[in-house]
């Protein structure tokens, strides 16, 4: 019945109020449900095995915006919805607060004891960078506007819809070398894809200015680690803040933490409080687009991966 939504692997009870809200009712898994809703990011095996045992499912909802753990499961011919744009907010505050705390050296000043070097670099009128121009960028483009920062969007589709009324550049990643040479700020909020994977590795930071900022609220993987350390050792970028790694969490002995110009904070762009709530929206937006047969939200574009 197309009232009857399966909850798996944990029936959260936020995400049950939330599809019983709009009319469906949450039932177990059985062959007679065409319709999933899947809570566990870290276990894209058990969803690939209850697809395996469950060929008359139709449509699956993911529950964060990033499905690169899920490449081998998108292979089925099913929908997968997940959850872009849900988190778009508050990742993009995080990002601008990373932004903000490392042009005002902030992980400098956390850990001074007497009053140091007086030292400031300003958003206002500087060139930002932004990776990837899905929802993140589109909210973060809105939060740096006050700034009169000059913002440039490098994403895959640079002719597709993006901001109304947005000041700034657009533009494809055959223009990605030359703008990251330029930038002050450089903000990562892409999808992790095959494209994507250590992007930012000695070869990009060799091109960055020496007085340029890092800031990655995307996924670990697009930058290579041991160059970042390599980078921020050498003086070719001059700081950086990073919300992911790999793997996660981070090991205590792991050398990123021994740099005094590297900001990490531990995923912590959206909580759980946080993404609670936003998916606990994107449910009864797609439960409810579900049970009338209208579009579905954040339609997951196989080919492209996100």
């Amino acid at each position: 019945m197309k009232t009857e939504i399966a909850l798996e692997p944990r029936r959260v009870p936020a995400y049950q109020e939330a599809i019983e809200s709009v009319g469906a009712v949450v039932v177990p898994l059985s062959a007679a449900i065409e319709a999933m809703v899947w809570t566990d990011y870290a276990d894209p095996a058990g969803l690939k095995q209850v697809l395996a045992n469950n060929p008359q499912l139709k449509w699956v909802q993911l529950p964060f915006a990033g499905v690169d753990a899920f490449h081998e499961v998108l292979q089925h011919s099913i929908v997968f919805t997940s959850a872009k744009r849900s988190y778009s907010e508050p990742v993009a505050e995080h990002a601008l607060a990373l932004c903000l705390a490392l042009g005002r050296i902030i992980p400098e000043r956390v850990r001074e004891k007497s009053w140091g070097r007086q030292f400031a670099d300003s958003l206002f009128d500087e060139e930002v960078l932004i990776i990837g121009g899905g929802g993140i960028a589109e909210q973060l483009v809105q939060l740096l506007a006050p700034f009169r920062s000059e913002v440039t969007v490098i994403r895959k589709h640079p002719d597709a819809p993006f901001v109304p009324g947005f000041q700034g550049r657009v533009l494809g990643f055959d223009q990605f070398q030359t703008e990251l040479a330029k930038a002050k700020f450089v903000v990562l909020a892409c999808a992790l894809t095959f494209e994507t994977q250590h992007l930012f590795d000695s070869r990009a930071f060799k091109l960055m200015r020496a007085d340029s900022y890092l800031v990655n609220v995307a996924r670990g993987m697009v930058i290579n680690q041991d160059d970042l350390v390599d980078a921020l050792n050498n003086g070719e970028i001059a700081a950086a803040a990073v919300d992911v790694t790999y793997p996660e969490p981070l090991p205590e002995e792991h050398a990123m933490w021994g740099l005094d110009n590297l900001l990490i904070t531990p995923h912590s762009a959206d909580t759980l409080e946080i993404v609670t709530r936003l998916f606990s929206q994107r449910l009864r937006e797609n439960v409810s687009a579900w049970l009338d047969g209208s579009e579905l939200i954040g339609v997951v574009d196989k080919k492209l991966g996100y």
